[in-house]
């Protein structure tokens, strides 16, 4: 098989400076607290990351995404952001973070960091300061405040609801002790929206991407990338004006006119950022998270704005070929006309894993979309989230099998920390030990994110399973340690082996961005061949099949092969690579 233009036959030296390097990478996602605590005070930091690149070396990956480590009141699981240009310092400092970025550095790793844009926290400089100005100052025009309705201005100034639940606005009290004003919250109250229409603002997140940028980070993910503009205008429309005319959720959102989710002035932003990012050799990149009718998702990924986005469409999928096929089929032409390269992912910080979902009983065709859209497993999460009602062994098959077929696509691979191990999703958490404020704000609708953020087990035993010295942060079940890092590393057959021989082996793919497609006689089999004959085999059904001609180089489950080199079978749930 050629290797010409892969990635395997570059220098760790050539990867850094590649400027396409973001195109075919596999990043691998950290949330910080929940990774390596390094000091045994329960919660992942900083040197916990370093000390275990490693481990991050050793299995593959080409770039770590660093959830948010600003200082932070976690109301949001550090998504409610108090200095952006500052480390939290339960998690380090700024000099930590460079010892960080410049091992990962040396290892081969580039490193992206989540910038959150929409939204600081309530704690922000910024924001204390407007409480204690009046109305109409300069800074409460950093932020949405709106007088609200009523004789007295005791109503909201609308009736829109956060996406945490409750109403998407907070009164103030004013610096005199009267009840004030309004402001705007998209998602939690200790999360204010910004407002973008002051130059202020987007001055000062200029300011903050130079200031990350100097000290190496290589590229940010953009949290609530379509948000950030708003059309505030008076009269502000009714939820039920907004609910008639976007009658299908955020992918209804088609014209660019919805008061603050994907509006067009958007990308003016981002055409600034990009003229920031490509001061830079090689210049930094950047991937929106957009929830956005797909025919608009393609503006955030163009060369002229973020460059990437993500797309959630397999995320969202059910463990089936026709639904594969599809979504990989729409989203690669996205890409191709975007001039982006795609991106693919199945678990990360916001849903159940995928592990877990793909072991879950099948629901009622009824059920099934609301349990497959957005957060699937959702309810079973409500009904106690408890491990016996998962086919353990059966998920497991399945998202293996569905992460190797991953890992073959042109585009971007996005894994979340965990997966590499086959973790499960540890669902019953004790009410008194959640921390996701979307548990607390909608109880009995929503038991939150903790479940995928419980922090890693490194070895079989121990108060936290290797984590640190200390019991972590949220609760591990018995059960983690047959995940552990030490119970699979050199194990052969295990996930985590599995992991680093597809990621090393995947950097041998050429690197042109195109597939084609082999017809297959079973409708529960997708057959692709990447260039330079490498073919990728997934059986989505429950009966094996014959294997195509050729010699295997990984599958994600044991094989018939027959006379142990070429032909034979491949059972149900598993995918192969086959060299032609």
């Amino acid at each position: 098989m050629s290797t010409t233009a892969t990635l395997a036959s570059l220098t760790d030296s050539d990867r850094m400076a590649d400027p396409n390097w973001w195109r075919q990478a596999a990043v691998y996602q950290i949330y910080p607290r929940s990774f390596s605590d390094s000091n045994g005070d329960g919660l992942g930091d900083i040197k916990g990351i370093t000390a275990k690149v490693p481990y991050l070396k050793e299995l593959g990956i080409d770039a770590v995404w660093l959830s948010p480590f600003y200082p932070s009141a976690l109301a949001d699981g550090g998504y409610d952001v108090d200095d952006y240009r500052n480390v939290d310092p339960r998690l380090g400092t700024l000099e930590d973070f460079d010892e960080m970025a410049a091992a990962l550095h040396q290892a081969g790793i580039k490193l992206i960091v989540d910038i959150v844009p929409n939204h600081s926290s309530n704690r922000h400089e910024w924001f204390q300061e407007a409480l204690k100005s009046p109305k109409g100052s300069a800074a409460r025009d950093r932020y949405i405040f709106r007088d609200g309705r009523g004789e007295n201005g005791e109503l909201p100034p609308s009736d829109w609801d956060s996406v945490f639940g409750g109403p998407a606005w907070e009164r103030v009290t004013e610096p005199d002790g009267a009840p004030g004003q309004w402001y705007m919250h998209i998602f939690a109250k200790e999360q204010p929206d910004l407002n973008w229409a002051n130059r202020e603002i987007r001055d000062d997140f200029l300011k903050t991407l130079r200031f990350w940028s100097d000290r190496g980070v290589d590229g940010f993910r953009i949290d609530v990338a379509h948000a950030l503009t708003k059309d505030m205008a008076e009269p502000l429309p009714s939820k039920a004006q907004l609910q008639t005319k976007y009658n299908t959720g955020v992918d209804g959102f088609v014209d660019g006119s919805h008061p603050y989710w994907d509006r067009d002035e958007v990308h003016e932003i981002y055409a600034e950022w990009r003229q920031l990012f490509n001061e830079y050799n090689p210049p930094r990149t950047a991937v929106a998270e957009a929830w956005v009718h797909p025919d608009r998702r393609a503006r955030y990924a163009s060369p002229e704005g973020l460059g990437q986005a993500f797309n959630f469409d397999l995320l969202q999928a059910d463990f089936d070929a026709e639904q594969f096929r599809t979504i990989i089929t729409k989203n690669l032409g996205e890409a191709s006309a975007s001039g982006a390269s795609s991106t693919w992912v199945f678990s990360n910080h916001d849903v159940v894993r995928h592990a877990t979902r793909y072991g879950l009983p099948l629901a009622e065709a009824a059920d099934q979309a609301e349990i497959m859209a957005g957060q699937a497993g959702k309810k079973w999460l409500l009904d106690g989230g408890k491990l016996e009602d998962v086919d353990v062994e059966l998920g497991l098959r399945r998202a293996r099998a569905a992460s190797l077929l991953m890992f073959a696509l042109p585009g971007s691979a996005y894994l979340y920390q965990g997966e590499e191990l086959g973790l499960q999703e540890v669902g019953d958490i004790a009410d008194s030990e959640r921390q996701d404020p979307t548990f607390f704000r909608n109880k009995g609708v929503d038991v939150g994110r903790d479940g995928c953020r419980v922090p890693l087990p490194w070895e079989n035993n121990g108060s936290s399973f290797g984590f640190g010295e200390a019991t972590a942060h949220l609760p591990q079940p018995e059960w983690f340690g047959g995940f552990a890092v030490a119970a699979q590393d050199g194990v052969e057959g295990s996930t985590l082996e599995l992991y680093r021989a597809a990621l090393a082996l995947r950097s041998q793919l050429q690197a042109a961005e195109e597939l084609e497609w082999i017809p297959t006689a079973d409708s529960d089999v997708l057959h692709f061949v990447r260039p330079g004959g490498w073919h990728t085999v997934t059986n989505f059904g429950t009966e094996p099949v014959e294997l195509p001609a050729g010699t295997v180089v990984v599958s994600s489950g044991p094989l018939d092969l027959g006379d142990g080199s070429t032909g034979g079978k491949l059972p149900g749930a598993t995918t192969a690579w086959i060299v032609a």
